[in-house]
Formats: C-alpha cells, structure tokens, sequence
C-alpha cells in the first residue's frame, strides 16, 4: 500500500508502539497522515522509533500495566492534541508457562499487562475519545488454538476477543467501534525471545511453523496493514469482528 491519507487530520494512540506490530502499524498510521502517541516500556527504543519515524509523532514511556503511566501517557495527548480519533491496544507480552510449572508471578504478570493493562487502556481514554472513532485491540490467533506451553497467553487473548463483543455494544452509542485483530505467529522481537528463552521454545515454534497452511512466520506490516484497513472509514460498517492476520492457522 502507497502512502496515501486514509487517515488524515487523525490523532492515534499505540501501546507497544516502540517495536514489532505496533512499530509497523505506528509507521502506516504516520504514511497515511495521522499524528501517532506510541507507548513502550523502554525509553531506548521508544526514542529510536521517534527518531526512525521523524515526524508526527510523540513517543512516551510506559507500562501498560502501571495505572499511573496511562494517566500520564492520557495526560500528555490531552495537553498536545486534546482528543484521541484511533486507539491500537497492542501492548502484550508472550511467556512459556507449561501447566504444571506455572508460577503466580507469571500468571500475575501476564493477565497484568495483557488483560488488566488492556482494559485500562482502553477505559482511561474514553474522555478523550472522539465519537466515532475507532478502537483496535490485539488478540491472537492464540485466543482460538491450543498451544503447548501457552494456555495463560491464549486465555487472556480470548479475553481480549470477549472484550471486542461487549465494548462493542457498550460504546455503540456513541458510534465508536471496537474490533480485534488477531496475529497469527509473527516475526518480531517477543516471538524471536520466546523461541530462544522459553521453556520448550523450540518445540513452540515446530508447532506454529507445522500449522501454519502458508508454511512461514509473517511480517508486521503485514499485520499493520490490517490494523490500518480497521482503523479508517474503510472499515466505517466493521465493528465487533475478530480479523485474522494469520497464514491460515486459526482457519483449519
């Protein structure tokens, strides 16, 4: 896709905007004409991918998990722009945790960014938010397959799916819609960790790679691609759908 202005004069907020999809989708949004707030944990790689990006954007450090980042990051869009017309809810994190070893810190943390994070992410911006806008939240392809090693990632992103329904029906009156986009696997930086560190990390990417009909990882802007078709007035009739970005393995 050429750069273009589907989302022209737009102010968009990405969570996990400073690598992998989110840093993908960050740089469409701006190619497509809209000024991007991008949220990441760590401030190294949220000032590369300003300096990378270059223009209309403003990178903020923060945790989606910690209440007080996002009434900072919320503060800050506030003060510089003054409304929110997009929000991608991507911020995530991917962990092995085998049933049978699963600690309650890795269960804590994971549902704690995933879910809870999400959730406030998504809450704390409504004052903001523009009726009529638009609300992204990553699933997983995850949400709707067994994966060894994964079942607390995959619940919380069949929560996020859940999430998608209700708040579609809780916002429609203010005609703001709400749709998921699920992953398939995908080559970024938390994948190419969870292969190399997790407990039966090899094992986890012979089960991706095995059942995936297209046979290969995807890439983020092909994700991102996506996520752009659902932020703009292309999809302006799409609300409350899951969106499947996955080389076919959550369709067989």
């Amino acid at each position: 896709m050429s750069q273009g202005n589907h989302l022209e004069g737009k102010i968009a907020v990405i969570t996990g905007g400073s690598s992998g999809i989110g840093l993908a989708t960050a740089q469409r949004f701006v190619q497509e004409g809209a000024y991007v707030f991008i949220v990441g944990r760590r401030q190294s790689e949220v000032d590369k991918a300003v300096k990378d990006i270059g223009k209309n954007i403003t990178g903020v450090q923060g945790d989606v998990s910690n209440l007080g980042d996002l009434d900072r990051l919320y503060e800050t869009v506030k003060q510089q722009k003054g409304r929110i017309d997009v929000l991608f809810a991507n911020a995530g994190i991917m962990e092995s945790a085998p049933l049978g070893s699963i600690t309650e810190s890795q269960f804590d943390k994971i549902i704690n960014v995933n879910v809870r994070g999400l959730l406030f992410t998504v809450q704390k911006a409504l004052p903001l938010f523009q009726d009529g806008g638009s609300i992204i939240l990553t699933s997983s392809v995850g949400g709707s397959k067994g994966t060894p090693a994964l079942s607390v990632y995959d619940a919380t992103k069949a929560a996020i799916r859940s999430f998608a329904r209700s708040w579609t029906v809780d916002l429609k009156h203010r005609k703001i819609r709400v749709n998921a986009i699920s992953p398939g696997p995908i080559d970024t930086p938390g994948l190419s960790s969870l292969f190399e560190h997790g407990q039966g990390g090899d094992q986890v990417k012979t089960t991706f790679l095995n059942t995936i009909p297209m046979g290969r990882l995807g890439n983020p802007d092909e994700v991102a691609k996506a996520v752009l078709f659902l932020a703009s007035d292309d999809s302006s009739f799409v609300t409350g759908i899951e969106l499947f970005v996955d080389g076919g393995r959550g369709q067989i």
